[in-house]
């Protein structure tokens, strides 16, 4: 696989040039990630591409490390370095999961974990403000985009709020469902944002190694002044990073952003 790879590379390093070899190999990776890489490939190691390039390991490190900041590249402990999959910018927003995926073009898809009445834990029961032991319908769910594993989300929702709702199959959009069915359009919410990393049973649901770095959030779903939803959410750090809009107060927003989108574009 290396040595086909190796002989993709149309461009070699030139002494003569007055560029340092190590920018001159981070702009050959790069013209070849951006040509024919495909996401999650593994490029050669470190000592391919330094004999093939007549370069030193540090040379080659170097250009890495560039491509690797750059989020060109990715390096997995103990497998090699890979053509990096683009992130997905997390957006704090109340919307579906659903409705996010599809808003970037991607296909989301869900398996149910639990979908069950219990009693609340302590931990839930301060969370959404109740009493320990009242009911609540447990609603835990592994994510996907595009077949892959994204975020596992937990959600709890007092059981008085939502009555019959066992009754029927899983929803696909619970926020839909709170909506349509229980008239509970959720108004507001308020987050928080952890790095956190991936105990074993997460891992496993993720696809990702024990340990790995993960992004927690937790969420308190607000219908006016009531609390009718409480959720922890477990996302790839990997796939995701955050984006997070600030404005000082009192100041209009004078244009558009958006992450990845240049002016112009």
């Amino acid at each position: 696989m290396s040595d086909r790879t190796l002989g993709t590379f149309p461009d070699l390093i030139d002494p003569t040039a007055g560029i340092a070899k190590h920018l001159q190999l981070q702009n050959i990776l790069r013209r070849f990630v951006e040509q024919r890489g495909a996401a999650g490939s593994a490029i050669p190691s470190e000592r391919e591409l330094a004999d093939h390039f007549g370069v030193a390991r540090m040379t080659v490190r170097q250009a890495i490390d560039a491509l690797v900041a750059d989020e060109v590249l990715e390096r997995v402990v103990g497998l090699g370095t890979f053509v990096a999959r683009p992130k997905v910018d997390l957006q704090i927003k109340l919307t579906s999961y659903s409705e996010e995926m599809h808003r970037r073009g991607m296909v989301p898809d869900a398996r149910v974990l639990s979908f069950e009445q219990i009693g609340a834990s302590h931990l839930v029961a301060r969370e959404l403000q109740i009493d320990h032991g009242q009911p609540v319908i447990r609603f835990r769910r592994q994510l996907l985009a595009d077949g892959e594993p994204m975020s596992v989300d937990e959600n709890f929702i007092p059981a008085v709020h939502v009555p019959g709702m066992l009754d029927e199959e899983p929803p696909t959009s619970l926020y839909r469902v709170l909506s349509e069915r229980y008239g509970m359009l959720i108004e507001w919410g308020e987050d928080t944002i952890e790095a956190t990393a991936a105990s074993a049973s997460i891992a496993r649901l993720l696809n990702v190694e024990l340990g790995a770095p993960l992004l927690k959030i937790q969420r308190h779903a607000y219908v006016s002044r009531s609390m009718v939803d409480y959720s922890v959410s477990y996302y790839r750090a990997d796939r995701y990073k955050l984006w997070v809009p600030l404005q000082r107060p009192g100041m209009r927003t004078p244009r558009s952003y958006h992450p990845g989108r240049h002016p112009g574009s």
